[in-house]
């Protein structure tokens, strides 16, 4: 069967083919009747817009991107359905792009995306970034830039997170109230902001209920998974800790497999408690008590305020910090 196209409608009504085209989006130019002879006729041979001509004719891709450190992370893979389920309803496609913790594919990335390729950007940065000059080239050029969980706080744009400092105070003091009194902390990357703010959260509990801080008691973790079990053990065989508080998931995935290997019983011997949105939490054993995270949420919250700014020509992203709350879960492993 012939397409039907905007040429052919305005062949066949003997008018021009911007008056179907604005007939078509409804324009306040053209008369009612004009409409509604254009609609009848578009409806009767099942026309259909082309949705890529259209966002041409606009210099519109009618793609955003989502550049995130990892997909195995069950927080990331939450907050990307957030973010899909606006970007659907906006008839958008989301393209997702992995940094492997790396500064320099971060910035490979973003340089990628300058030309047109995408109309907005939503991140979570790396955990090696230090210099933002290339989020600052983004934002210099236009582009629409929001942060969501780990932000630059010097870049006047939107950022979205949870209450990380709170939760990780909160993590910690659970940790006291079920009888812990030498804490170890599993510190996500210093060069994060939310690493800061949990090790702040977690030294804050432990002043106000006057337990000593030992610094050898915090494990600054690496993105090698071998490592981190290998400094976790040294952990436990050296200074015994009877709590871990760990600022990601896969942390404490590593403090279990540790402890099983050294014959350390959860939670008799150690009370484990960590920052995760993992759906099998429940089920491990023992089951893990969590600081859980509305990724979904702030995935949507993300997306929505990017949309506003690609929509509304008034609306400006400014420097914003905007606070999910996290709830802690307890389940067995801190159990008395």
């Amino acid at each position: 069967m012939e397409s039907v196209n905007i040429k052919k409608l305005a062949n066949i009504l003997n008018i021009s083919i911007s008056t179907v085209s604005k007939a078509l989006r409804d324009s306040h130019d053209i008369s009612k009747e004009t409409k509604e002879k254009v609609i009848a006729l578009a409806s009767e041979l099942n026309y259909q817009p082309n949705p890529h001509a259209s966002s041409l004719r606009k210099a519109k891709s009618k793609t955003i991107a989502v550049i995130i450190p990892e997909i195995a992370n069950n927080y990331f893979s939450l907050a990307i359905n957030g973010i899909e389920s606006i970007a659907q309803e906006k008839g958008y496609h989301v393209l997702i792009y992995l940094t492997h913790e790396s500064y320099l594919k971060e910035v490979a990335l973003i340089r990628l995306l300058h030309g047109g390729r995408v109309d907005g950007i939503l991140i979570s940065l790396s955990s090696t970034t230090t210099d933002y000059s290339h989020l600052e080239e983004v934002q210099g050029k236009g582009l629409p830039l929001v942060f969501f969980d780990r932000v630059c706080e010097n870049l006047n744009t939107v950022s979205i997170t949870t209450d990380d400092y709170e939760s990780a105070y909160n993590a910690t003091k659970h940790l006291i109230g079920q009888g812990c009194k030498k804490i170890a902390h599993l510190m996500i990357s210093k060069n994060l902001s939310i690493g800061n703010k949990r090790l702040k959260g977690y030294l804050k509990a432990l002043e106000e209920l006057e337990l000593p801080v030992d610094e050898t008691m915090i494990i600054n973790c690496t993105n090698e998974e071998e490592t981190n079990f290998e400094l976790i053990k040294i952990l436990l065989q050296e200074k015994r800790p009877d709590g871990i508080f760990a600022a990601v998931e896969r942390y404490a995935i590593s403090a279990y497999e540790a402890s099983k290997q050294l014959n350390i019983s959860i939670p008799k011997d150690l009370k484990i408690i960590s920052f995760s949105n993992l759906q099998t939490a429940s089920l491990l054993n023992p089951s893990l008590t969590t600081i859980t995270q509305p990724a979904f949420d702030i995935g949507r919250q993300a997306a929505t305020i990017l949309f506003r700014a690609l929509e509304e020509k008034r609306y400006l992203l400014k420097n914003e910090h905007i606070v999910f709350k996290s709830e802690l879960i307890e389940r067995e492993s801190t159990s008395k």
